[in-house]
């Protein structure tokens, strides 16, 4: 008996020698309500080979992938119809490090996932650089913000894809600003409130020993609410808050900290109370308005409290001044004298009472103006029109 042992090797490689498989490179998806594109990330094809039929893309080109410069290929089952390629309607526009289609729907509509079935390959990702530029075409139109087109669905698509809502920078900063000094002047009204119960009114000689650094790096983090306007971060104007800010950052650090006999009254306790008072519910309102979501009771408060504590506020820095003023006629710090090298005089106590006639009177009409003007808009009843039938 001959055994032809080719033969029998043929027949063993048939049986248990797996077929070598074609690799699928990664593919990033972006859509409009007429296009889909895909990226596919493969450096030096020269000529791919794509079949469109139906719903149906099949692609095959050799170029350098994740395995290295060989044969890559996927077949694709999409959620809808394409165009046929019979039509010349599929772009295929090669680079050197992608290969790039633009296929056009059959119907214009928006589609929730690219794929027939909810489960995607592996190797299928979402182009969310795309879906923020043009949509694919070369345009004179301006371009495309599809994210704000299509809020809903890019959230949705973006956290099937990344298993988590990828926050914008600004918005994250401002949340983190926000909540940061929220925290800190709770712990400013958390160490008075401790120690008040605890001490009584004998606390209140000690309040700025005890919270007034806290309160000055939170009064210097404040001007940042001056530059987020400026940067395109908030909306709104700058002079109010430079105003606004500028106004307490003079009293706590000119009048307070640099007059140690200042520090140890009682209305330095009332200030900081109202103060942290009115910045625990400002910092928490403006978290829920970048969140876009509207709590009635916080929205309230914000636009409410102001009416007793702007008042006392304002009184209570004009008394801090006005007892101020017979300190630095004694000590004259921050004055200049004539004669000096520069020939310039400065006087600071008479600065304070020009400071005070304008904070007491033009400063609190103008604020408790504006302020009154925001209370309207914000809490004015909806008006619901319904139509009958």
């Amino acid at each position: 008996m001959i055994v032809n042992f080719s033969e029998i090797k043929s027949e063993i490689k048939k049986y248990f020698v797996p077929k070598m498989v074609v690799p699928s490179p990664f593919v990033y998806w972006a859509q409009t309500d007429k296009l889909i594109t895909l990226k596919i990330d493969l450096k030096n094809v020269v000529k791919p080979d794509v079949d469109i039929v139906d719903n149906k893309i099949k692609f095959f080109g050799k170029g350098i992938g994740a395995h290295g410069e060989t044969q890559y290929g996927f077949n694709l089952d999409l959620f809808s119809s394409l165009k046929s390629d019979d039509d010349q309607t599929t772009t295929i526009k090669l680079f050197d490090n992608r290969v790039e289609l633009i296929l056009k729907k059959e119907k214009d509509a928006w589609w929730p996932r690219l794929t027939a079935q909810p489960q995607k390959p592996a190797w299928l990702k979402i182009n969310f650089d795309l879906w923020k530029s043009e949509d694919g075409i070369d345009s004179d139109d301006e371009a495309r913000d599809v994210m704000k087109d299509y809020p809903g669905m890019y959230d949705q698509l973006h956290k099937e894809e990344m298993g988590y809502r990828k926050e914008d920078f600004k918005k994250v900063y401002l949340i983190v600003y926000n909540l940061f000094q929220f925290i800190g002047f709770t712990y400013v009204l958390a160490v008075m409130g401790v120690r008040y119960a605890k001490l009584e009114y004998d606390s209140v000689a000690d309040t700025y020993e005890h919270v007034g650094s806290a309160m000055k790096f939170l009064q210097l983090m404040q001007y940042l609410e001056v530059m987020h306007p400026m940067f395109g971060y908030t909306k709104g104007g700058v002079l109010v808050p430079f105003l606004q800010i500028s106004g307490r950052a003079f009293v706590l650090f000119v009048m307070i900290e640099a007059e140690p006999r200042m520090q140890t009254k009682p209305v330095v306790f009332y200030l900081f109370l109202i103060w942290g008072l009115i910045e625990v519910v400002r910092y928490p309102f403006y978290i829920t308005q970048i969140y876009k979501k509207e709590i009635y009771l916080l929205t309230w408060l914000r636009y409410t409290l102001w009416i007793p504590l702007y008042p006392l506020g304002i009184l209570c820095e004009s008394i801090v001044i006005l007892r101020n003023i017979p300190y630095f006629e004694e000590t004259q710090k921050f004055s200049v004298s004539m004669p000096n090298e520069w020939n310039f005089a400065f006087h600071l106590p008479s600065l304070m009472r020009v400071y005070l006639l304008v904070l007491t009177f033009p400063g609190m009409f103008f604020v408790m103006s504006h302020m009154h003007k925001l209370r309207t808009v914000k809490l004015k009843p909806k008006v619901i029109i319904k139509k009958s039938k």
